[in-house]
């Protein structure tokens, strides 16, 4: 029997919407569902990236390299190119919190906070991450709660100036350190807003030739289709657990220091003007000085990516002039600043507070001055101090140490006190810092240690005292630092070397033999007797319970030369 015309073509119909419908429902299921996209950025060890290429079907996942070598803006050329991840595998050191870095000498490869910050952001770099269900971690730190920076003292004494009263001051300032993610795992939680789940460690994290076999017992024994799933994996926290692998979601609206990301979005977006970014900016100087402090991070890094001739244009102009004459806020952000705990603080809030007008070049230099009198009188003036001042100022800075020197609170018997005046080229103070460096004191030897990693000894009459000095030392623990600092130094002197190596058969510490092989070992032993030396070390070394040391490689050395 034929079915008329118009029944035939309903039926067709049918059938193709049935058909349609069937696809449709395929699709929902998964059944010819896209391959999901693994975004790799390989800083360090590729181990992890082969693994899960072994192991996940190609049918339904597809692998993106983000780094691209030799091109320094990589991240900002996926987001050009539109890449969107499922899931990203990020492998490099951590340590620190500042950077994923490698340690290869062939390679320079590094991603920073900064880059992930702008990406997370910037609208114009929106898709990278926007449909992320998981970040594997694969670094040291990573998701470490600890807060990188405690300023939860000076917090603290801010609100009790502002008329908190201390317990309610000691609570806020703990919670301020919260809310403006302090610790590696709050930063990266802000820059992984809403990704369900983000794998990492809360302290050390297994090698690259660790974790790659871990990752293979993993696909032994999980279930198909965990990885970009957006579930924590119990598995996989199971095999890594005792690497102290956890797992966290990223921050959501409904943390309570969401607003924070909102801030730090507002200078890492690309998006908004200069003026309007300075606007911003001058918005956060005025809120509780507590709150300017936690944000000094990025409020530095805009003050100083603003370039002259962006300042020159009308509207950042402005915006710059109606910060420079608001001296209320002015006057409440150095008040804040002189009361830093830390001399990297204070030195960091005053050339902020240079860069936006509120100090002259003078000015700023007076309250460094100020700063390290006021230091010096308290009797908290150490090792810290010395590695700032050092490291940011040049010996030829004789105007500086004078104008600290006419403070009245230096004290020369003070060893921290003359490294710093050395550190602005005072040579009295050089010399009595280089003395210190064979003290019986181990907290003098610790600063003028510090002191020699930036000022290196350079006459020869100097390193022949030191080493004469260092021998004469009774104080193991001093003595030890003293020596590894002098192996720094790389001696060429033959007289220091010699002196160095009669006093290896004196040494009745292990770790002092160790600390004088250090320095034969780094230094050229070519104008000594080496059969001499090498019969002397075997001689004389103490045995070591950990087997083959340093001392073990410089006898071997002398014996093959």
């Amino acid at each position: 029997m034929r079915l008329p015309r118009l029944a035939l073509t309903r039926l067709r119909l049918v059938n193709l919407a049935a058909t349609v419908a069937c696809l449709a429902a395929a699709w929902a299921t998964g059944a010819v569902a896209a391959p999901k996209t693994v975004c790799t950025v390989t800083i360090n060890s590729s181990d992890e990236k082969e693994v899960l290429q072994r192991h996940l079907p190609r049918g339904d996942y597809r692998f993106v390299e983000l780094v691209q070598r030799g091109q320094a803006d990589w991240l900002a050329s996926a987001c050009q190119r539109g890449v969107t991840c499922d899931a990203l595998v990020i492998s490099g050191h951590f340590d620190d919190g500042t950077e994923f870095y490698t340690d290869r000498f062939d390679d320079r490869e590094f991603l920073t906070m900064h880059e992930l910050q702008q990406a997370s952001c910037s609208t114009s770099c929106s898709g990278l991450f926007a449909q992320l269900k998981e970040v594997y971690l694969f670094g040291c730190n990573t998701l470490k709660s600890e807060p990188r920076h405690v300023a939860t003292a000076e917090l603290a004494r801010s609100l009790v100036r502002s008329g908190q009263k201390p317990a309610d001051a000691d609570r806020l300032s703990a919670l301020l350190s919260e809310r403006y993610g302090q610790s590696n795992r709050d930063r990266l939680r802000h820059v992984f807003k809403d990704v369900p789940v983000l794998y990492g460690f809360s302290s050390k994290a297994p090698l690259g030739r660790t974790a790659g076999p871990l990752l293979e017992r993993y696909f032994q024994t999980a279930p198909a289709g965990e990885i970009a799933s957006g579930r924590a994996s119990p598995t996989l926290l199971n095999l890594f657990g005792p690497s102290s692998m956890i797992a966290v979601p990223g921050l959501t609206e409904a943390d309570p220091h969401a607003s924070f990301q909102h801030d730090m979005c507002r200078l890492a977006d690309k998006q908004p003007s200069d003026a309007q970014k300075l606007g911003f900016v001058h918005e956060v100087l005025q809120r509780d000085m507590t709150e300017v402090r936690m944000f000094l991070d990025h409020l530095e890094r805009y003050a100083s990516s603003l370039g002259p001739a962006q300042q020159l244009q009308p509207k950042v102009a402005a915006a710059l002039a109606a910060i420079e004459t608001d001296f209320p806020t002015r006057d409440r952000y150095l008040q804040f600043a002189r009361d830093a705990d830390e001399a990297s603080v204070h030195t960091r809030m005053m050339a902020l507070a240079q860069t936006l007008g509120w100090l002259s070049a003078e000015q700023a230099q007076a309250e460094f001055v100020r700063m390290l009198a006021d230091r010096m009188a308290r009797g908290s003036l150490g090792k810290n101090e010395v590695d700032l001042v050092c490291s940011s100022h040049s010996e030829r800075a004789m105007d500086l140490a004078g104008q600290v020197l006419a403070t009245g609170a230096a004290k020369p018997d003070q060893v921290a006190h003359s490294a710093v005046l050395a550190c602005l080229g005072s040579a009295q103070a050089h010399q009595r810092t280089v003395q210190a460096l064979t003290s019986s004191r181990d907290s003098d030897v610790v600063v003028a240690q510090t002191y020699l990693r930036h000022r290196p000894l350079a006459d020869v009459g100097e390193l022949r005292s030191v080493a004469s000095g260092i021998a004469r030392m009774t104080a193991a623990a001093a003595q030890v630092r003293a020596l590894e600092t002098l192996a720094r130094q790389r001696l060429a002197d033959p007289q220091s070397l010699l002196e160095i190596a009669r006093l290896f058969p004196l040494a009745r510490s292990l770790e002092v033999q160790r600390a004088i092989a250090g320095i034969l070992i780094r230094s050229d032993t070519q104008m000594l007797a080496r059969a001499d030396l090498a019969r002397s070390l075997r001689q004389h070394r103490l045995k070591s319970p950990t087997g083959s040391d340093v001392i073990d490689v410089l006898i071997r050395l002398l014996q093959a030369t």
